[in-house]
């Protein structure tokens, strides 16, 4: 397990398990870092790392803590895929938007960092646009998020700016769908949709055979310069 801190849930009744990355220098800011599917594998704790270089607190929650604590999952290999599904289709979004928002508490009160940015890949992705809807984070940025067209009635609660990565082939999110979503999220002044043309699903991961170098590094610029101009 490379969870090396635990954060106390809104109404104390449990402990979120979190790996948590130091910059050398007080902060300047934070970067709540939400994983795909697979946990707080390897991927999620050198992008959490990555942070931390760049001067932020990075904070890594395992959202998966109240199915099963310590998941780490491999991409490329087909039955851990399959069980990574398996923890999203039961996990249950509405109270894990509650985690996330006691992530932020902490980060806040206790780690004494007052602005706070969230960046989330796949399910996080969704969790992104979530934060950016049910939370006062301070930025958003959600990679190929997962089921946002579904809940755009939600995006007049949109206060903070909130960006999105959209990989035009994403096999997991139709043509439809990004339809739905730009229609719904362009004319919206807090938010930013990028498209990727002709990428899948996953191109920006760390590791494994997903991951399209060039794109990720766009994208992944894109964030920073985000991040720097809505939380420090």
């Amino acid at each position: 397990m490379t969870t090396n801190t635990t954060i106390p849930t809104l109404q104390g009744e449990g402990s979120i398990p979190a790996y948590v990355a130091k910059p050398a220098g007080t902060p300047r800011g934070a970067i709540i870092v939400i994983q795909e599917i697979f946990g707080v594998n390897p991927g999620i704790v050198k992008k959490a790392d990555a942070w931390a270089a760049k001067g932020y607190l990075a904070v890594a929650p395992d959202v998966f803590w109240r199915q099963k604590p310590g998941v780490e999952l491999d991409s490329d290999i087909p039955e851990q895929f399959q069980e990574g599904v398996g923890y999203m289709m039961k996990h249950d979004f509405d109270l894990g938007i509650q985690d996330i928002e006691a992530v932020i508490h902490w980060i806040r009160r206790d780690a004494n960092v007052a602005k706070v940015g969230l960046v989330g890949f796949c399910m996080g992705g969704k969790i992104a646009y979530m934060a950016a809807t049910r939370t006062d984070v301070d930025a958003s940025v959600g990679y190929y998020g997962v089921g946002i067209d579904q809940m755009l009635n939600e995006s007049h609660a949109i206060a903070k700016a909130l960006l999105l990565h959209v990989p035009t082939a994403d096999g997991f999110v139709s043509p439809q769908a990004q339809k739905a979503m730009h229609d719904g999220l362009d004319g919206n002044p807090h938010v930013t949709l990028h498209d990727y043309e002709g990428l899948d699903h996953g191109f920006a991961a760390e590791h494994g055979v997903r991951r399209n170098d060039e794109a990720a590094k766009l994208a992944d610029t894109r964030t920073e310069e985000f991040f720097a101009q809505h939380v420090g």
